[in-house]
C-alpha cells in the first residue's frame, strides 16, 4: 500500500509532468486564463491517462514491440474520442471553452511519455496509481498557474459549475482596478510559469546548498 502511495506522490511532486518534468505546456498555458477551464483539462487529461495506462497495462504482454507506439496512440485517441462525446453531452459550455485542446490530447507529451515509460512495464494497480498522480499533479499545476493568472490579470477569483454554465460556485473580487490584464493575454502564461519554475529552482538550490553545508560540517 505505501509503495502505490509513493507512485501517487511521485506524480504530484518528485515528478510533476508541468513544474518537474515540462511536459504537456501547450494547453497548461493556453486553457490557463479561469480555475474553471483548469479544473476541466486537468479532469479531461486524468481520466484519458487512467483509461490508456490500465489498457496499456493489460495488454502489454501482447502488444509486438514493433508496433507499440501506433497501438499506444490508437488507445490514446480512443479514450480522448470518449471524452470529446462526454464533455460535448453533460458540460458543452465548457466544451466550447477548451476547443480544440481536447482532441489535442492525442499528442500530449504526458500521456505518450506515462504510457511508454511506466503502463508498458507495469502492473495494472501501479499504472492505475501513476495515472492519478500524474493526473493530480498536472490538475493542482493548472490550478495554481490558473489561479495566479485569474487573481491578477482581473482581480478576482471564480468558479463556474461545469455542468451547469449557469450556476456559479464562487466570485470574489478582490483588486479589480490594480488588475494587470497582461496576465490574462498568451504571454501571462509564460511569465507566470517562469515566476513559478524559478522560485521552485531557487527552493531546490537552496536545500542543495543547506545539505552541502550540513555534510561539511
Amino acid at each position: 500500500m505505501k509503495d502505490k502511495l509513493n507512485i501517487i506522490k511521485n506524480g504530484i511532486i518528485k515528478e510533476n509532468p508541468i513544474f518537474i518534468m515540462l511536459l504537456g505546456l501547450c494547453s497548461a498555458l493556453a486553457i490557463s486564463t479561469s480555475l474553471t477551464n483548469a479544473v476541466g483539462m486537468g479532469m479531461a487529461v486524468t481520466f484519458v491517462l487512467i483509461m490508456s495506462n490500465v489498457i496499456i497495462s493489460t495488454i502489454r504482454h501482447l502488444i509486438p514491440d514493433e508496433i507499440r507506439i501506433p497501438v499506444f496512440i490508437v488507445i490514446i485517441a480512443t479514450a480522448v474520442k470518449c471524452v470529446q462525446f462526454l464533455m460535448n453531452a453533460y458540460t458543452p459550455a465548457l466544451y466550447t471553452s477548451l476547443g480544440v485542446f481536447i482532441p489535442l490530447i492525442v499528442v500530449n507529451c504526458i500521456i505518450l511519455g506515462r504510457a511508454e515509460s511506466f503502463a508498458s512495464k507495469n502492473s495494472v494497480i501501479d499504472s492505475l496509481c501513476d495515472a492519478i498522480g500524474m493526473g493530480l499533479g498536472y490538475t493542482l499545476a493548472l490550478l495554481i498557474i490558473s489561479a495566479i493568472r485569474e487573481l491578477i490579470g482581473t482581480g478576482g477569483l471564480s468558479f463556474v459549475n461545469p455542468f451547469n454554465a449557469t450556476q456559479t460556485i464562487f466570485r470574489f473580487s478582490f483588486f479589480k482596478s490594480c488588475a494587470i490584464s497582461l496576465l490574462t493575454q498568451p504571454s501571462g502564461a509564460f511569465i507566470t510559469l517562469g515566476c513559478i519554475l524559478a522560485y521552485l529552482q531557487h527552493r531546490r538550490l537552496k536545500k542543495v546548498i543547506e545539505i552541502q553545508k550540513g555534510e561539511r560540517k
